[in-house]
């Protein structure tokens, strides 16, 4: 196969209060794949995808994006190729208007007149946002102010988009739109959730973490439908949700 756009091989991490966070993780994901990161609180999923971008630096192991390792020289570039997108989106909302949030990553980069306003307007596009440019954020709905953080991530044209838990707090309408952008998206997406069934409806992949370690990667499918693998790690489907009861599955 190519060479993994995100190559994780090995990974360990402890926090410096001694907390062993993961223990020689490997994660291999390729171009235009779709994700599931799966695992119960405390798993090690938020300390993994720290590394994806180096907020945080491997204690041992190796991370690299696109053949590129996940190192202090390579910073700038390795957080152009990941974009992560946070589970509340006004950690990532902050100035005055929409297109002013969209063009903050772009206009660092040094982008800026007609070429920053296409990059903005067509990321804003991807996520159906375009008619409220020049609204202020607050003003959003939570569904809305969520895609917009989206789009300030692909504005930065990613190899990688990182989600963490895109469906929390939408309604159903929110949750289903959400859902028709990041399938429309050309653009490799690692996904953690808790949100079984979204994981099933988006990613055909499933990786399961649980105290530090890799237990699972395989088809969501059959990682939902694994009952001793999903009692053993504290992973429960929603009270009446059957994946074997889906018609179609991601592909």
């Amino acid at each position: 196969m190519s060479t993994p756009v995100l190559d994780v091989r090995g990974l360990a991490y402890a926090y410096p209060d001694g907390h062993q966070a993961l223990f020689g993780v490997d994660v291999h994901v390729y171009r235009g794949e779709r994700v599931a990161l799966l695992g119960p609180n405390g798993a090690g999923k938020t300390t993994l995808v720290l590394h994806l971008n180096g907020i945080l630096t491997a204690g041992a192991g190796s991370v690299a994006v696109s053949g590129l390792p996940v190192e202090k020289a390579h910073l700038a570039e390795i957080r152009r190729r990941v974009g992560i997108v946070f589970q509340d989106p006004d950690d990532q909302l902050f100035m005055g208007t929409v297109r002013q949030d969209v063009a903050f990553g772009p206009a660092n980069l040094g982008l800026k007149g007609a070429a920053l306003e296409e990059r903005v307007m067509t990321a804003l596009d991807m996520v159906g946002m375009a008619d409220f440019a020049g609204r202020p954020p607050h003003h959003l709905s939570f569904g809305q102010r969520r895609r917009v953080a989206v789009a300030t991530v692909l504005a930065m044209e990613p190899e990688i988009l990182v989600l963490d838990e895109p469906s929390s707090n939408l309604d159903p309408a929110s949750r289903r739109e959400l859902a028709d952008i990041l399938r429309s998206l050309d653009v490799t997406v690692l996904m953690v959730t808790h949100d079984l069934p979204y994981a099933l409806e988006l990613c055909p992949r499933a990786v399961v973490l649980s105290d530090g370690h890799v237990v699972a990667d395989g088809t969501t499918y059959d990682v939902l439908t694994d009952a001793a693998l999903m009692r053993a790690h504290r992973l429960e489907l929603p009270f009446g949700f059957d994946p074997r009861a889906i018609d179609s599955l991601p592909g």
